[in-house]
């Protein structure tokens, strides 16, 4: 209990992430988880009332983390598990009233034997008496469990149980016999009954007070940690069973509508179905538009890649005829110009000729 102790204040000091490698994930915060203390989460943890006292519970073994308290607060009001820690934390603090207030029955019982000790103490027909009425008692819690022993042997459990609880009653009205025949005093113990008294039970914590004592003392008294703390309890313990019956209320108002809801949920659910089944047919119909259309591209494509190679290829045969014509033009050049130098150099030739035959 001290390590955890010692843990939660170095999670309070350093942060709850304090063990946490740099390059590791950090947890994320959630209040539903079982580390952190419910009861603290509702309203306050029993176990920090009394502290260092007769009703220390001892230390808690929960965490009880402020951030996570403020997340259960905002969380939704009817949600489950929010409803189930409030429920928890009534029948804990429930059990600790109820506690308390057989202890405050006790007290009660103690001060009013007292008187009846005293008298036992210097009468003694009454003590005899009540030594009868002892030995019937005893007679009688026998009998009742032989018989709540037979019942539950044959698998009667509630008639067991039933005896035994009439004999727990007979019990106790034979101990408080026994404690009237018990109560032959001594000079010292009858001054104690005589100042018991003078005494009183508190309401709220059970302790005995003196009556008519020093407002000092009385104020102690109501400033103390067990008398404040029950104080707290029992107002918890209105305020949160108010809280409940308002969640159960609205759960029920919304239960109360939910066959309307849930038809009109159905209804909702069939249009949603049929906008789906609209969207899906559209979405086909353009898918198919889509493709049709790439189809044609591809289709007006290829036709223009062929008019382009047929294009092409009539350019290529155009350009080809083209300079072939203009090589034979340029032959048909050179053969005239041939033709014209052989012409000319036959009759330079010639002339030539004629020439040295007349001289």
């Amino acid at each position: 209990m001290a390590v955890l102790a010692a843990a939660q204040l170095l999670d309070e000091l350093m942060g709850r992430n304090r063990n946490v490698a740099p390059n590791e994930k950090v947890k994320e915060l959630n209040w539903e988880d079982n580390e952190y203390c419910k009861f603290f989460m509702v309203k306050f943890c029993p176990h920090d009332l009394f502290v260092n006292t007769r009703a220390d519970l001892g230390p808690c073994s929960k965490t009880h983390d402020e951030e996570a308290k403020k997340l259960f607060i905002d969380a939704k009001k009817t949600h489950h598990r929010k409803l189930q820690y409030m429920e928890d934390f009534l029948r804990y603090c429930s059990s600790m009233i109820s506690e308390v207030e057989r202890k405050i029955v006790k007290g009660k019982q103690r001060l009013a034997l007292s008187s009846k000790n005293t008298l036992a103490a210097t009468n003694p027909a009454l003590a005899e008496k009540n030594q009868e009425k002892i030995d019937i008692l005893n007679e009688r819690i026998n009998e009742l469990e032989k018989e709540a022993e037979q019942a539950g042997t044959e698998g009667n459990v509630e008639q067991a149980q039933g005896l035994m609880k009439l004999c727990d009653q007979l019990k106790e009205e034979r101990d408080s016999l026994k404690m009237q025949n018990e109560g032959q005093l001594n000079a010292t113990s009858q001054l104690a009954v005589e100042q018991e008294k003078l005494m009183e039970v508190c309401e709220v914590c059970g302790a005995f007070l003196i009556v008519g004592d020093a407002q000092q003392r009385i104020d102690d008294h109501l400033m103390g940690k067990q008398h404040m703390g029950y104080t707290k309890l029992k107002r918890a313990v209105d305020e949160v069973s108010a809280m409940i019956r308002e969640i159960k209320d609205i759960r029920k108002g919304v239960v109360k509508d939910t066959r309307d809801d849930n038809r009109e949920k159905e209804r909702e659910r069939d249009r949603e179905k049929r906008k789906e089944k609209e969207r899906d047919g559209e979405k086909r119909e353009r898918e198919r538009r889509e493709r049709e259309r790439h189809r044609t591209e591809e289709r007006e494509k290829r036709e223009r890649e062929f008019d382009g190679r047929i294009r092409g290829d009539s350019e290529l045969v155009r350009e080809t005829k083209l300079r072939e014509r203009e090589r034979e033009r340029d032959r048909e050049r050179r053969h005239r110009t041939d033709r014209a130098e052989d012409g000319r150099h036959r009759y330079h030739h010639h002339g030539s000729s004629s020439h040295r035959h007349r001289h």
